[in-house]
């Protein structure tokens, strides 16, 4: 079976497509280009991509009679691949859940002690020799502990970072999802517009249509002017020009973010902000992340191989 990796993947994922399957192994870091894609369904029987590859519905319908016949998507996320138009052209798509849960929570705890704590902003200091010496009113932050939490998206990883909200730091949770959800911990479900009263306020849901600027100036409106923002879900989830407008206005105090609406740009007037933290994507980050879930695609593309039920099938 003729596979094609899209970028360069941890090297334990790369031995094992090898002993499997016929592989091309792009070496570039960046997203395929257009005739890339277009070449991937004409070309392999198989794609493992991943985010920035756009199988966009035009592109599927640029190439009416693929060979391929799965994408096995490296990531959780899969709104770079519209789903619908790959499964008319007889394709199947899977993806890595679970593999990337832990992870992603910790950035968003990361994050919000980042931005409640100033960290970067005393970083920053530091390094430009302008820090002289402790004072009792030096850079003085919000104290997590004890505040109210609202996480919008109760999935694996909302609830993982509820958890380490809750038992860690002693913060009460609040919680808006689509669908009923069990916490599996103290929390109360409340609307969007409760949610993000909260003192911090962390999104945590899936990319695509559905939430796309889901956070804009209207909820953004509900935040307090003490309160932070955390992304780490997916950039078009927020309207950036709203939240740098919001920041810029004082009307809260500050965001941290790991996801961008137009990645690997980002909006200029967020990086002149020295109350947001800005992480290059860091969310899944840790080799043994990156390699579970390489291997989590792997299994994917065996059971393909093997015309078994595929086990993370989207």
């Amino acid at each position: 079976m003729k596979l094609l990796v899209t970028r360069p993947l941890p090297e334990v994922v790369m031995q094992a497509v090898h002993t499997r399957f016929d592989v091309t192994a792009r070496a570039s870091t960046l997203p395929l280009t257009p005739d890339e894609l277009r070449a991937s369904l004409r070309d392999f029987d198989a794609v493992l991509p991943t985010l920035g590859d756009l199988y966009s519905a035009q592109v599927f319908a640029d190439v009416p009679t693929p060979r391929a016949k799965l994408l096995a998507n490296f990531g959780v996320g899969f709104n770079h691949i519209d789903v619908v138009a790959a499964r008319a052209a007889g394709l199947q798509v899977t993806n890595t859940p679970g593999a990337v849960t832990d992870a992603t929570a910790d950035i968003a705890l990361m994050l919000m002690l980042m931005t409640a704590r100033r960290a970067g902003e005393g970083e920053r200091l530091v390094r430009a020799g302008h820090w002289q010496g402790w004072h009792p009113t030096q850079m003085l932050g919000l104290h997590l502990t004890g505040k109210t939490l609202g996480i919008i998206g109760m999935g694996r990883i909302g609830k993982a970072i509820a958890r380490r909200a809750h038992h860690g730091f002693g913060m009460d949770i609040l919680y808006h999802n689509r669908s009923p959800a069990e916490p599996g911990l103290p929390a109360r479900a409340v609307s969007l517009a409760e949610v993000m009263s909260a003192d911090v306020v962390v999104v945590a849901v899936p990319g695509g249509p559905a939430t796309r600027q889901l956070i804009n100036a209207e909820t953004l409106g509900h935040m307090k002017q003490h309160a932070i923002f955390v992304n780490i879900s997916r950039g078009d989830v927020v309207d950036e020009a709203a939240l740098a407008t919001a920041l810029k206005a004082g009307r809260i105090a500050g965001a941290g973010l790991d996801v961008y609406e137009q990645e690997p740009k980002v909006h200029p007037d967020l990086l002149t902000l020295e109350n947001v933290t800005l992480l290059p994507h860091l969310g899944t980050a840790a080799l043994e992340v990156r390699s579970a879930m390489g291997l989590m695609a792997v299994e994917n593309l065996i059971a393909f191989s093997e015309r078994r039920p595929l086990p993370n099938a989207v």
